[in-house]
């Protein structure tokens, strides 16, 4: 028996303490999940325990990514570690390892494809015989894009008999900012890219995370476009080029339970006419994870701006003959901290209630936890899924 259900590591940062904040308050006084709170530095650790009103006896781990000891004892300790220190090419590996050693399971925010196949072509055959459950980018990118996928296709089979061969996913309304991890991960990835051309044929393969498998052409969404579907102009997004291979590695995971010929990408839905054309080439021409405005690694909006946004995602799932089925996604707080803080916890908290005899290997939230953990978030951190 390990010590702890849960170990967040990183909590001394501006998502990490979302995360302990939403475990204290959403789990007050009951018995599981037991969690404690890792960091560097015993005092700051203390010190946010007591902000965000956890319990006075919340345990506190020291563990630091330049320390690798110090990470194997931390991974010994807990069932899950949750992990918000990123950059996680610049921060994680180490701990990547520690984990598919020990057999613990290991949950982030990553959104960073290139590092992520390094870690699948590294650690994926320990971690599958050691047990360890291995799940990258199990925040906004990429679960309700994810399990927005997998509940259509549900859908789908439900209905048609089989899966769409095309999905389409359609970003219809985002009130919320990126986290700043998310713009030093970008930066990160494109300096690595930089150093390391073979790099790019990852970043820009939709397939860079299913080894051994490639499927048909994928549309590259780079342009503002006219979607007869929806009747309406879309955008680039910038989110797409993680989540789409996310999606992809669900259905590799899954035995092709999308199809072998499936064909997925993602639009932002810039508006109708002339002035929808417009905004969609204005998109096109703004990269919201480039500008120096935004929040800094560790720093974020307020309580209220958090509260206050929410995003609404459309997938149109198309059949050969013509039919058409729509699955819609929602999230009740802005999807870089407030929906991302409680999607990343109840997945933890998946992993050891829901699917605890699960096999090891690095998944995908939607292969490894699929409808158990659309229940828990529909129950739980304000997502619906209407299909």
């Amino acid at each position: 028996m390990r010590e702890f259900d849960i170990i967040v590591y990183g909590a001394t940062g501006y998502t990490g303490r979302l995360v302990a904040e939403y475990l204290a308050s959403a789990y007050a006084g009951k018995p599981h999940p037991t969690w404690a709170m890792a960091g560097r530095s015993l005092d700051k650790l203390a010190e946010v325990r007591d902000l965000i009103g956890a319990p006075a006896d919340t345990p506190l781990v020291t563990a630091n990514a330049d320390d690798t000891a110090s990470l194997a004892a931390m991974c010994e300790r807990a069932r899950v570690i949750i992990t918000t220190v990123g950059p996680y090419q610049l921060y994680g590996s180490d701990l990547v390892a520690a984990c598919a050693a020990a057999g613990t399971a290991y949950v982030d925010l990553c959104g960073e494809p290139a590092w992520m196949r390094q870690m699948i072509d590294a650690h994926e055959a320990k971690a599958k015989e050691t047990g360890a459950r291995i799940v990258f980018s199990c925040g906004f990118d990429s679960i309700p894009f994810d399990l927005g996928v997998l509940t259509l296709q549900e859908a789908a089979r439900a209905k048609f008999g089989h899966p769409c061969p095309r999905v389409k996913g359609r970003v219809r309304h985002m009130k919320g900012t990126f986290s700043g991890g998310t713009a030093a991960s970008l930066k990160a990835t494109l300096a690595a890219a930089a150093k390391n051309p073979m790099l790019l044929g990852l970043l820009t393969n939709p397939f860079a995370l299913t080894p051994g498998f490639t499927g048909p052409s994928q549309p590259k969404g780079m342009l503002p476009e006219f979607d007869k579907t929806i009747e309406s102009w879309v955008a680039p997004f910038v989110m797409a080029p993680i989540n789409t291979k996310n999606v992809h590695r669900t259905n590799f995971l899954l035995d092709k339970a999308f199809g072998a010929d499936f064909v997925y990408d993602e639009m932002m839905v810039a508006g109708l006419g002339e002035m929808g054309k417009a905004a969609a080439e204005m998109i096109a021409r703004i990269n919201p994870l480039a500008s120096d405005k935004g929040p800094k690694p560790g720093e974020g909006p307020t309580k209220e701006q958090r509260d206050t946004g929410s995003y609404d995602i459309l997938f149109i799932g198309e059949m050969p003959g013509g039919e058409r089925i729509d699955c819609v996604v929602t999230g009740d707080r802005d999807p870089g901290y407030g929906s991302t803080s409680k999607m990343i916890a109840e997945a933890a908290i998946c992993l050891v209630e829901d699917v605890p005899d699960a096999a090891g290997g690095i998944w995908t939230p939607g292969a490894i936890m699929g409808a158990p953990l659309r229940t828990r978030l529909i129950e739980r951190a304000g997502l619906t899924f209407t299909a």
